[in-house]
């Protein structure tokens, strides 16, 4: 099922040829427009009038947050602010906020991906969409919002409180689609068991899950409670809010909207391209967007490019789920080490999200790192030897996926202080 099917399943060279004309169109308006790309532009020695080839985006210089926050509001607009018909915003560190514009054909692209990824998820103009994300200057809300009246579905506007009403009105109004963030599923599933419900005596179908990092163990989760197909998709404010990439009901990847966006994967030291099916970091240049195009923007989301074409029929290139954040990098021995990767293993030996802890320490100048992991009472056995099997499985399982030795140690459950950011979970005493 497609919205777009002549763009969904364009040959891979009619999508490149149009790339580059896009690609060429963005580069001619930041050049032209806005002064703080026109002197990048120049210091990278990049004449962006004899741009002839898609390879040449290796030679672009890169966009960071701290470039948008330092051109804050709206130094790297590239229209007059009356060409403006919706501006949103985005909170950043320090109290820092990222504002991003749009253009009426900009609005009206923005809900055509949308409509795409809603599409793909399996919702039609028939279904009853419940969207619970904060409605106001995050693009979550209103961005799946149009996307949903686009593609000619009901949408109800619930926002994120007051649960119980959400779950009377989901049951009332018949929602078969539900669309928020993965751990507002299983909010809602809490609350429908206490108020007696489960998931057969609702309407819903399918649920769209973004916005924050989440695992196959909670897909599985929120399918098996809420009755539903969970599917995941991405984007960020900075490039458009959702809609860049998302999920069919094949759920094997997020097919990147290629003929909107330019999706690199790089080496985080060295911003290089990584090995074919390789984790780096995401970056993203827009092509259509008029009032806030961004070239190479270092989006410090990890990811890998999947290989192949999907069964769906859909010719752009899938993504992994985001795998963790570069800035939460660790080099122990030379070695990145991502929390995320350490987190996704354990989900899979242990069977469920555990608690952890991550502790970096430096003894006789080489680097140790321990993982201190949570388990239930059923696997804390009483036998020490089943302890050290558990703990061993663990450890061949990290050493094996990290390629860095580290020791593993089993706490009884409710011992580590529960964490909800994961930055948190990372102790590294090295003075480095």
């Amino acid at each position: 099922m497609y919205w777009q099917q002549a763009f969904e399943c364009m040959p891979r060279e009619d999508l490149e040829q149009l790339q580059l004309e896009r690609l060429q169109a963005t580069l001619y308006r930041l050049g032209t427009h806005v002064p703080f790309y026109r002197r990048r532009l120049r210091e990278a020695k990049v004449d962006y009038e004899a741009i002839t080839s898609l390879d040449a985006l290796r030679r672009l210089p890169f966009t960071t947050k701290e470039d948008l926050h330092g051109n804050y509001p709206y130094g790297l607009f590239a229209v007059p602010l009356r060409d403006v018909v919706r501006i949103h915003s985005t909170s950043g560190t320090a109290g820092m906020t990222t504002v991003v514009g749009y253009t009426k054909n900009a609005i009206k692209n923005w809900s055509d991906l949308v409509a795409r990824i809603l599409c793909g998820a399996g919702v039609t103009a028939e279904d009853v969409v419940q969207i619970a994300y904060d409605y106001g200057i995050f693009t979550g809300g209103l961005g799946l919002h149009y996307g949903a009246e686009r593609l000619g579905a009901s949408v109800i506007p619930i926002s994120s409180g007051n649960i119980k009403r959400q779950i009377r009105i989901m049951r009332d109004f018949k929602t078969t689609a539900l669309v928020c963030t993965p751990s507002h599923a299983l909010k809602l599933a809490d609350a429908m068991m206490d108020m007696g419900l489960n998931g057969s005596e609702l309407s819903l179908k399918y649920g769209i899950f973004g916005a924050e990092p989440w695992s196959e163990a909670m897909r599985r989760e929120i399918s098996e409670r809420l009755g539903i197909i969970a599917t995941d998709n991405y984007g960020l404010s900075e490039v458009m809010g959702p809609g860049v990439a998302g999920e069919c009901l094949l759920c094997n990847g997020l097919h990147i909207n290629e003929d909107h966006f330019l999706v690199e994967i790089l080496d985080t030291a060295t911003l290089e391209p990584v090995a074919a099916g390789g984790i780096g970091e995401l970056v993203i240049t827009t092509l259509t967007k008029e009032a806030f195009p961004v070239i190479r923007y270092r989006t410090r989301d990890l990811a890998r490019l999947l290989p192949g074409i999907c069964p769906c029929g859909r010719t752009f290139t899938r993504m992994s789920r985001i795998l963790g954040r570069s800035d939460d990098m660790l080099t122990i021995k030379g070695v990145n080490v991502f929390p995320a990767q350490i987190e996704a293993a354990l989900i899979d030996i242990v069977g469920g999200e555990s608690p952890y802890r991550i502790i970096v320490d430096r003894e006789k100048n080489e680097d140790t790192l321990t993982v201190m992991v949570e388990v239930t009472e059923l696997l804390f056995s009483d036998q020490i030897r089943k302890q050290w099997a558990l703990a061993d499985a663990i450890q061949d399982r990290l050493v094996t996926d990290l390629g860095v030795q580290i020791h593993v140690k089993l706490v009884e459950e409710k011992t580590l202080e529960r964490i909800d950011s994961k930055g948190k979970k990372v102790i590294d005493n090295r003075r480095l």
